[in-house]
């Protein structure tokens, strides 16, 4: 399997609901390091797995609706905790969108999956991968 991995990060506010959350629960900002790793089994016909100039762009598009926002006043996340996990999985999501619409070119097209991580610090992160 052949991969590529664009990087950018994200800033964003939230609150989660639960005693698992200590103090979390609490409104507080988040810094992530956002990994997009492309995968696919064989190279496309210019030996790439994906223009690695368009993945880093949509990749930025993509957190861009998410940055700066205090997720806790987006009507798509009301009620819903936004972990590490679930944002994981919401970038993974609208990356599949833009490869399925044609925005990272025909190429991708041909893509296998896409995996998502989410760096919450240097210790610690969360990752969500789906098929394309």
């Amino acid at each position: 399997m052949f991969s590529i991995t664009v990087r950018d990060h994200v800033m964003v506010a939230h609150s989660f609901r639960g005693e698992v959350f200590g103090p979390a629960q609490r409104l507080h900002g988040a810094t992530f390091v956002v990994d997009a790793t492309f995968r696919r089994a064989e190279l496309d016909e210019d030996n790439i797995v994906v223009d690695i100039g368009k993945a880093t762009e949509e990749l930025g598009a993509v957190l861009s609706d998410l940055n700066y926002r205090n997720l806790d006043d987006e009507p798509e996340f009301k009620g819903i905790n936004t972990s590490t996990e679930f944002l994981a999985k919401v970038i993974a999501d609208r990356l599949a969108d833009a490869v399925h619409a044609g925005r990272l070119g025909e190429g991708a097209r041909g893509l296998d999956g896409i995996v998502v991580s989410l760096h919450e610090s240097h210790i610690a992160w969360a990752s969500y991968e789906r098929a394309l």
